[in-house]
C-alpha cells in the first residue's frame, strides 16, 4: 500500500488517482451482492481500511520524504478507521444508517479529496515556485474549486437525504403506521416500538431485504427436518416448501404459494409449494444461524391479496426440540388478510396449559404493509400490531425462557380449500432487538 501511496503523490494525473476515487463507487456496487459473499465483503474492507484515509493523506501530504512511506500507510488506515467510524456514528444517530448508505459517503468523501489536489507544473505556473514548494501541489484552480464544491454538495445530499429504508432503528421510537405503497415496496416508517425501557436496546438481527437475494448467513428455507424441501405435517397442509418459492426484490422479501404439484422427500404428492424462510438449520443436525431468548421482534408485512386457504404466520418455535411448545405467535393470518391471530402456546412445568389469544380487526392487512410485533420479557409478553399493544400475558409461569427461532412462512390449505392459484407474503424487513 505504501507503494501505491507514493505513486498517487508523484503521478498525481497518472490512474492512481483515478483508481483511488474508483475504489469507492466499485465497493458501493459490491453492497448489492449478498451480505456475506467474499467478493463484497473483500472489496467493502479493502476500501474502509485504506481508501478515504489514503486520499485525505493524500491532500494533506502532498510530498513524501524518504523513508516515510510505512509511516503513511499506517497513517491512511488509522484514518480511514476514524472517518469510518465517524460516517458511521453520524448516520446511526441521524437515523440515516445502513451499510450501503456508510460506504456511499465514503466513495462521495474519498472522490472529494482526490479532486482537491491538482498538481501544476514545475515552478508553478508562468515559471514561478509553487506555493508548496519546488515539486509541490498548487491548491486547486478555479475550475478545481468548482469541481470541488460540486462533490461536497453531492456528499451533503448523500448524508443528509431522505430517511434511508430499514435504518438500524432504536426500538423505542415512534410506532409505525400501515403504509399504503404497492406491493412490494418496503415500507419505509421506521420499526413499531415497545414502550419505554429503562434499559437501553440493541439490534440482534435485522434485514431490509435491499439485495439481491437471500443472505445465506441469517436465513435458510425450511424446517429444521429440511430433506429436499419440509412441510408440516402435523396441521395437514397441503404445500411442500422449496427455495424457488423465495425471492428477494425491489426492497422486499417474497414468498410465493403457487398450485402446482409437488413430490415431498417422504414419498407424498403435494398440490402445492410454497416458501418458509427461518433463521434455524440447514438439516436436522446442523447449528441454527441464530436463536432468541427475550427481545423486540418485528416484522412489516403485507397479507396475501387472496387469503382464501392462505395460512401465512410469523413465529417463534423453540431450537433444542426443533418444534413443539412453547410457541409465540407474532402474527397469524389463517384464511384471512382482515383479522390477524396473537397466539401464546405453551405449558407451565406443573404440566397445565399456558395458552393465550386475541384476534385483532378488522383491517385491510393485504392494501399495504403493517408491522407486528412482540416485546418478550422474563416477566411478560406484549403483542403490538402497527405500535399499539393488543395482548399481553404477564404470568410468569407461561412466559417461555427457552431460546427460539425465527420464522416466517406461507402455508396453504389449513382449514379451507384455496380458491385460487397463486398467493404472495411480502415482508419490507425483519428485525430482533435485546437489551
Amino acid at each position: 500500500m505504501s507503494r501505491t501511496l507514493e505513486a498517487v503523490r508523484r503521478h498525481p494525473g497518472s490512474r492512481w488517482p483515478l483508481l483511488l476515487a474508483g475504489s469507492g463507487w466499485i465497493a458501493f456496487a459490491a453492497t448489492a451482492l449478498p451480505a456475506a459473499g467474499p467478493l463484497r465483503v473483500a472489496a467493502v474492507t479493502a476500501f474502509l481500511l485504506s481508501c478515504p484515509g489514503a486520499a485525505a493523506v493524500r491532500l494533506a501530504r502532498p510530498a513524501l520524504r524518504p523513508g516515510e512511506w510505512w509511516s503513511t500507510a499506517v497513517l491512511a488506515v488509522a484514518v480511514s478507521a476514524a472517518l469510518t467510524a465517524l460516517v458511521t456514528e453520524t448516520l446511526y444517530l441521524a437515523r440515516q444508517f445502513t451499510s450501503a448508505r456508510v460506504v456511499l459517503v465514503l466513495a462521495v468523501l474519498t472522490t472529494v479529496l482526490v479532486l482537491a489536489v491538482r498538481r501544476e507544473p514545475p515552478g508553478g505556473p508562468e515559471g514561478q515556485e509553487s506555493p508548496e514548494g519546488p515539486g509541490g501541489a498548487a491548491g486547486p484552480g478555479r475550475k478545481g474549486r468548482g469541481r470541488i464544491w460540486m462533490a461536497a454538495a453531492l456528499l451533503a445530499a448523500t448524508a443528509c437525504g431522505g430517511p434511508a429504508v430499514g435504518s438500524m432503528q432504536d426500538p423505542r421510537g415512534s410506532a409505525s403506521t400501515a403504509s399504503t405503497v404497492p406491493t412490494g415496496v418496503p415500507a419505509t416508517e421506521p420499526p413499531a416500538a415497545p414502550p419505554d425501557s429503562p434499559r437501553p436496546w440493541h439490534p440482534a438481527l435485522y434485514d431490509d431485504f435491499t439485495g439481491h437475494g437471500l443472505d445465506s448467513a441469517n436465513w435458510t428455507t425450511c424446517y429444521d427436518w429440511n430433506q429436499n424441501g419440509c412441510t408440516n405435517a402435523g396441521n395437514q397442509e397441503s404445500e411442500w416448501y422449496r427455495p424457488g418459492q423465495v425471492t428477494v426484490a425491489d426492497g422486499a422479501l417474497t414468498l410465493t404459494a403457487t398450485r402446482r404439484a409437488t413430490t415431498g422427500s417422504d414419498g407424498k404428492t403435494y398440490p402445492w409449494t410454497s416458501g418458509l424462510v427461518s433463521t434455524g438449520r440447514d438439516n436436522w443436525n446442523a447449528q441454527p444461524r441464530h436463536t432468541f431468548t427475550y427481545g423486540y421482534v418485528a416484522a412489516a408485512i403485507q397479507a396475501p391479496a387472496d387469503s382464501t386457504g392462505m395460512f401465512p404466520a410469523f413465529w417463534l418455535l423453540p431450537a433444542a426440540t426443533r418444534g413443539g411448545l412453547p410457541e409465540i405467535d407474532v402474527a397469524e393470518f389463517i384464511n384471512s388478510n382482515r383479522y390477524v391471530d396473537l397466539n401464546l402456546h405453551g405449558r407451565t412445568p406443573q404440566g397445565r396449559d399456558a395458552n393465550a389469544h386475541q384476534r385483532y380487526g378488522p383491517v385491510d392487512f393485504a392494501a399495504g404493509y403493517h408491522v407486528f410485533g412482540v416485546d418478550w420479557e422474563p416477566d411478560g409478553i406484549t403483542w403490538y400490531v402497527d405500535g399499539t399493544p393488543r395482548l399481553q400475558v404477564t404470568d410468569p409461569a407461561a412466559i417461555p425462557d427457552t431460546p427460539m427461532e425465527l420464522l416466517i412462512n406461507l402455508a396453504v390449505g389449513f382449514e379451507e380449500a384455496p380458491t385460487t392459484d397463486t398467493a404472495q407474503l411480502h415482508v419490507a424487513w425483519i428485525g430482533v432487538w435485546q437489551h
